[in-house]
């Protein structure tokens, strides 16, 4: 696996995957998402997936400016990647 992102994913999948698996999602969006790709409609999929990572990386700028604001993680520093428990 030479590509970054796989192996980010799957670390991800490795540390936090059966959190993951028990989390729900919409209903109608696992078969949208199986309609989408038997359709070969790779543009929506690649839609769907920057809907996603761009809802996340605001949400996280989000809780990391508010921790800030409460002095919970000193201005400047990273605070955790994800909302996931290890």
């Amino acid at each position: 696996m030479s590509n970054a992102y796989a192996q980010w994913f799957a670390q991800i999948e490795q540390e936090y995957g059966e959190q993951l698996a028990e989390m729900p999602l919409p209903d109608g969006l696992p078969e949208h998402l199986t309609e989408l790709m038997e359709a070969g409609d790779r543009e929506a999929v690649l839609f769907m997936l920057k809907v996603a990572w761009q809802m996340g990386a605001q949400a996280g700028l989000s809780a990391g400016i508010r921790l800030a604001k409460h002095g919970q993680i000193p201005q400047g520093q990273a605070g955790p990647a994800s909302g996931l428990k290890a």
